[in-house]
């Protein structure tokens, strides 16, 4: 089943190493209209994942063998699974491993302990937001000395290429779709990372901080807006 399928009950892969947990989860799940399978360790959700491609993970950081954030970074490497929706589960709530979760990919993180209505209402908030668009833009974005291909995943700054991670990428993409805009931290956040989350503007910060010393003289491009956030200029 391909992610977003509607011709059943959405697929959702529980990656959890504490038994207790994982079955309270996958059982709030089924009885919330998804179909849930659950697994201990990366071993048998790899292989899995040979079989079947779920609408979205809950997945732990904290696992034996193979780690949740390694697992991450495998599965939005592959073309097969890039796309399939990520929420993490972590006992860890320091900002550091938050950042580097959403940061490689993940569409939103759970700190333990959590409620499982409002790992439901999680998932469901995640897949809504995972629906493909009907009319997706692809069209190449230029402002300045700065060209974004979105459907290449590219960036070029001032005619040499930029390698940027995938939050660097989705935040200078929207930063140029609004060019000459001054957007809030809020709406940056709520845009790129799917969510607002009080306290969690220093993630927007951070990773300006990033975009301008990758783009290197043509990140003077994106500008602070005092007491509003920021915007891009060409």
């Amino acid at each position: 089943m391909a992610p977003g399928s509607s011709d059943q009950s959405p697929l959702i892969f529980v990656v959890e190493d504490d038994a207790n947990i994982r079955d309270l989860v996958s059982y709030a799940l089924t009885a919330s209209g998804f179909t849930a399978r659950g697994f201990p360790d990366g071993v048998g959700f790899r292989e899995a994942l040979r079989q079947e491609t779920p609408d979205l993970i809950l997945l732990d950081i904290m696992l034996p063998g193979q780690d949740g954030i390694a697992l991450l970074e495998r599965l939005k490497e592959s073309k097969k699974t890039a796309s399939i929706p990520v929420v993490m589960l972590t006992a860890k709530s320091g900002e550091y491993d938050r950042i580097k979760g959403l940061d490689l990919g993940a569409d939103d993180y759970i700190t333990k302990p959590f409620s499982v209505m409002e790992v439901i209402a999680r998932v469901r908030a995640v897949l809504r937001r995972a629906a493909p668009a009907p009319t997706p833009e692809v069209d190449v974005i230029v402002v300045g000395g700065i060209v974004l291909d979105p459907g290449r995943r590219t960036v070029t700054a001032g005619g040499e290429a930029v390698s940027l991670t995938f939050r660097e990428f989705e935040l200078l993409e929207c930063l140029m779709r609004n060019a000459g805009l001054a957007l809030s931290r809020s709406r940056i956040l709520d845009e790129v990372w799917g969510y607002q989350h009080a306290g969690e503007t220093r993630t927007v910060d951070m990773h300006i901080k990033a975009l301008r010393s990758k783009l290197g003289a043509a990140g003077e491009a994106i500008v602070t807006v005092r007491n509003v956030g920021y915007k891009i200029e060409g």
